[in-house]
């Protein structure tokens, strides 16, 4: 059994761990539906509703077409391009979480990185359905295609929308390519243990004949690291090529190079916040805080004040190239941000992704789940008033004041929103119901190792006590 540390220790892992108890603690709500208390149904009942209200939203807009969205001249982008940008955000935790701290070596990861990478592929699944059902009729999105055709009735293929498509497209492909190899040890284990004749077959042909040999697991490390290093790239390039949407436009406010290192931060920001938001609840209501302890906890809050500093500074830094640059409609646009009538939801996101995570500077605040559970929240809520102020905002007072009009999201626009985020807690609740949601090997690994040090540690004091081999006192 692992020792446990002390509690001023960083600590990965707590109590007397052994492999069958991290096995049983992590496999069994994948395998037993008693494991799963009423929570699990209100929850999954509750997300199955707001994706019948996602269905009922997207089937009104195509019967209707896209003018049942508020968006309208000169805001010709709304609620649609603001919760794809949102998506895009929260799925980049799972990637850096996985991804870059692997090739980093850090061992903190492993109980959290498998439903990091889950939040990843559902949050990309809800990103690009706006993208789609933005051109209207997506039945004939082939026309954005540069394929040969004598009526030549191209869209604009050099559009950042377009490049939008290739660069999601290859985020998912990769991340679901990363997660599904992930899952091969781990639904092996499944596999084994379950009782179910058609669970073993299902779990049988996901594990695609993993035998657990030392030929398995050297295949199993050469192919994770490969899609680990393609999948680290792509943490700086998805996003910034969605801000590229915006400063390669003429919009005032839009058009600044800082766009991209701000918008990858606050990717990372908005992704952290909803691991959190997920990870609190769950490591309570399945008793995982031996395997997410407190350590987990207060390096990711670490990580997102780090974030919320860089995106805070990005914030300071649009105010000051507004009124250094000494353009009248840039500081316009700064004016109507702080003053105007959408001011409360500028000084709302200050407040929610400025002010308000600084309270994570003090070690109590990260180490008080209630207070991190409302800071990621509050952070949630601020990353997409980010984004409803560079859009719409900008966008409803452009250049020529006689064309100025307010941007209302309709019902439509507030349903798919929801709906959106119904499917995506839906998706989770399922993943955590059929699959494991902690990376089981690696946590064995974990434990494997921490077993290592001990031995070695209480060799070590052995040693100094009784003499070293030459029969003196170290």
């Amino acid at each position: 059994m692992a020792k446990t540390l002390g509690p001023k220790e960083d600590v990965l892992i707590t109590g007397h761990q052994t492999m069958e108890t991290v096995n049983d603690s992590i496999a069994g709500p994948s395998l037993y539906w008693k494991r799963h208390g009423k929570q699990w149904y209100m929850l999954a009942l509750t997300a199955f509703l707001f994706v019948n209200v996602l269905l009922l939203a997207v089937g009104w807009l195509l019967y209707q077409g896209i003018g049942v969205w508020g968006n309208n001249i000169p805001a010709g982008w709304g609620m649609d391009i603001i919760n794809f940008i949102w998506w895009i955000g929260i799925g980049h935790a799972g990637t850096l979480i996985s991804a870059i701290l692997l090739l980093m070596r850090q061992k903190w990861r492993t109980s959290i990185n498998r439903f990091a990478e889950a939040m990843t592929i559902f949050a990309v699944m809800c990103a690009g359905m706006y993208p789609l059902l933005h051109t209207g009729r997506p039945w004939v999105s082939y026309w954005l295609m540069p394929y040969p055709n004598w009526l030549t009735m191209w869209p604009q293929f050099r559009s950042p929308l377009v490049w939008d498509v290739f660069a999601v497209s290859t985020y998912f492909t990769v991340s679901l390519l990363y997660w599904g190899i992930g899952l091969i040890p781990d639904v092996a284990t499944l596999r084994d243990r379950s009782r179910i004749p058609w669970a073993k077959k299902v779990y049988g042909m996901i594990s695609m004949g993993w035998r657990n040999s030392a030929k398995h697991w050297k295949r199993f490390d050469i192919a994770y690291l490969i899609l680990a290093g393609l999948s680290t790239p792509l943490v700086l390039s998805v996003h910034s090529i969605v801000s590229f949407d915006f400063s390669v436009g003429i919009v005032s406010g839009w058009h600044t190079t800082i766009f991209p290192p701000y918008f990858v931060a606050g990717a990372v920001y908005a992704g952290f916040a909803m691991v959190l938001f997920f990870a609190l609840p769950v490591r309570r209501w399945y008793n995982l805080k031996d395997v997410i302890t407190m350590t987990h906890i207060d390096w990711m809050c670490k990580i997102m004040l780090a974030t919320g500093i860089i995106v805070f500074f990005g914030y300071c830094c649009e105010v000051f190239y507004a009124y250094y640059s000494g353009d009248a409609f840039e500081i316009a646009n700064t004016r109507n941000r702080f003053f105007g009538p959408y001011s409360f939801y500028y000084w709302s996101l200050i407040f929610c992704n400025g002010l308000g995570p600084q309270v994570l500077w003090w070690k109590k605040a990260r180490y008080n789940i209630p207070t991190v559970f409302a800071v990621t929240l509050v952070v949630s809520i601020g990353m997409w008033l980010e984004r409803f102020i560079i859009i719409p905002v900008s966008l409803s007072r452009d250049f020529d004041p006689s064309s100025w009009r307010m941007y209302m999201p309709t019902f439509v626009d507030v349903g798919m929103y929801l709906g959106t985020l119904g499917f995506f807690f839906m998706m989770m609740f399922l993943f955590i119901r059929f699959l494991p949601m902690i990376s089981i090997f690696e946590v064995r690994e974990l434990l494997d190792s921490l077993r290592e040090h001990v031995k070695s540690k209480n060799g070590h004091a052995h040693a100094a006590t009784t003499g070293g081999e030459d029969g003196h006192a170290r």
